[in-house]
């Protein structure tokens, strides 16, 4: 099990139990230390830890009438995000300048890969970017370089002659400040603290070039020899910021939160995978909250606000009128596509447990959705301005679909049952708007009235595969899932860390139309993650769904 779903396991006793009282927490404690131990967190780090939510929590000194409840858990929250964040800001580039940046850490921790990843992050933002290569150590090094800067189209600098790393530094970043670019990123060899010499050549590097911020790349599977390390990189040149590598998602890295402690210095992105975009910006409290099974609001309206889904003005008035048609089922699982991998969109929702983000393949559902909107692209304008029961008075339709867009007849008429799902969720919500006042932010609370929550949950429950409902935990599950999204208070009233409501959700979604997107995401997903697929391909049909609504 990893360290997300050991965390969440212990703090479950917080909801279960009825007595809050100084045994609970010493046993909750004792879960959540062992969790971090076993994740090879610093035994150290851990004790401080436990010493400081001791602390805060002191029942002799509460006063009557304190949520301990929601205090334990603050406190725990409050306590991790500080292990991973060491309140320091790390060096950022400046426009208008050549901003060195020279990239440290061990063999096969990733540099190389994450120098060019890096790369591609600021060239997207509008940075002139450009990559020096001074590994003379590696066999292959400069090969690999060049063929990762080519591919994305990124100016480099190397040689297959030169044996100096030091001179080759000095030449490649001579060049560069020469050529006007604005961010110089410098690879090293990879090196461990028993090679004095190695070190002793970074040391020279670093003096060569006087890089604005080194980089400390470490593998965050690496375990209990982070913390050594990480020492030994600091006391040789000055760390400035930490990438974490091979990070997928939230799951792994204790030796990481360890590496912060050790070197004093922040995380500034993780690594989540082998492709050039697979690097992200890190925040410690969204980090923690989605370890914790608490969501990240705050990253989730970012990507909805990025996705502009307020544009979809045709969309949003059919959903607010209740109606939802199988080209509103398109424009909604394009959005869902173009949001990024399903788990991660997953991850952000509040209660999403570990255990449910487990089960599923981002491959898979990439790859369902691409076959659903597939059979779309085959309908004609009439079958796509309905909401399904055109295929059910004329199911000879339903074979030429599927002919047209290369799947099985099974697959079409699963993707119909879907829609009739969030027709007739979509029918409740959107009929009665009432249904959604509080969660698009009327109360400033953002809380929903009893009766409209158990009417959400009711409407929620049809939508949920029987498969995940069982892995929510059943109802309950659901209900708490439920009552998490709906409770967040601005200002740290609902959730840890003062997480924005799910009316600033519902707003940056636009409203009812978003809330359809959102009861999709939480609903549909469970049924295009598991289960079969089918086979084939699917080539395309009349691309009617792409014409746009009439």
């Amino acid at each position: 099990a990893d360290l997300g779903r050991k965390l969440q396991t212990a703090l479950q006793s917080l909801t279960q139990e009825t007595v809050i009282d100084a045994q609970l927490l010493d046993t909750i404690l004792r879960e959540i230390a062992t969790a971090l131990l076993q994740a090879d967190v610093n035994a150290r780090l851990v004790a401080t830890l436990r010493a400081n939510i001791k602390k805060i929590v002191n029942f002799d000194d509460l006063a009557a009438g304190v949520n301990k409840r929601r205090l334990i858990q603050r406190a725990i929250y409050d306590e991790l995000c500080r292990l991973v964040d060491p309140g320091i800001e790390a060096p950022k580039p400046k426009k208008g300048r050549a901003n060195v940046i020279m990239f440290v850490g061990l063999q096969g921790s990733g540099k190389t890969t994450t120098c060019t990843k890096l790369a591609n992050f600021y060239m997207r933002k509008g940075w002139k970017v450009c990559l020096v290569c001074t590994d003379t150590f590696r066999a292959g090094a400069f090969d690999q370089l060049k063929q990762n800067a080519t591919k994305a189209k990124i100016p480099y600098y190397g040689s297959y002659t030169e044996t100096d790393p030091v001179q080759l530094a000095s030449d490649g970043v001579a060049k560069f400040k020469a050529e006007k670019f604005e961010i110089i990123i410098v690879d090293t060899s990879g090196r461990h603290k028993q090679e004095t010499e190695l070190f002793e050549e970074m040391r020279q590097i670093s003096d060569a070039v006087q890089p604005d911020n080194v980089i400390f790349v470490m593998d965050g599977t690496i375990g209990q020899a982070a913390d050594a390390q990480a020492r030994a990189f600091k006391e040789t040149v000055e760390v400035g910021s930490i990438v974490v590598t091979k990070l997928d998602g939230h799951a792994k890295g204790g030796g990481a939160i360890s590496a912060v402690a050790a070197t004093g210095s922040p995380i500034v992105f993780i690594g989540t995978g082998e492709h050039i975009h697979d690097l992200e910006v890190f925040n410690a409290r969204p980090f923690v909250g989605k370890m914790l099974g608490m969501g990240d609001i705050d990253g989730l309206i970012e990507t909805v606000q990025d996705m502009k889904l307020d544009k979809n003005k045709g969309l949003m008035k059919n959903i607010e009128a209740g109606v939802f048609t199988l080209r509103d089922m398109y424009a909604q699982l394009e959005t869902i596509s173009n949001m990024g991998p399903l788990s991660k969109v997953m991850g952000m929702m509040p209660g999403m447990s570990q255990e449910m983000l487990a089960g599923m393949s981002d491959a898979d559902g990439s790859s369902k959705l691409k076959r659903m909107t597939c059979i779309m692209d085959s309908m004609t304008d009439a079958e796509l301005d309905s909401d399904g029961k055109i295929f059910q008075t004329q199911p000879t339709r339903i074979v030429r679909v599927a002919k047209g867009s290369g799947t099985m007849v099974a697959e079409v008429q699963m993707l119909l049952a879907q829609c009739k799902k969030f027709a007739e969720m979509i029918k409740t919500m959107g009929g009665n708007k009432g249904l959604l006042k509080n969660m698009q932010g009327n109360n400033p609370r953002g809380q929903m009235h009893p009766s409209q929550m158990a009417k959400l949950q009711s409407t929620m429950s049809k939508m949920v595969p029987p498969e995940m409902m069982q892995q929510m935990g059943g109802m309950g599950g659901l209900q708490n899932m439920m009552a998490s999204m709906a409770g967040m208070g601005r200002g740290g009233g609902g959730g840890p860390g003062g997480m924005p409501d799910m009316g600033a959700l519902m707003n940056a979604m636009g409203g009812m139309g978003g809330m359809g997107g959102l009861g999709g995401l939480l609903g549909g997903m469970g049924g295009m993650m598991g289960g079969g697929g089918g086979g084939g391909g699917g080539g395309g049909g009349g691309g009617a769904a792409r014409r746009g609504r009439k």
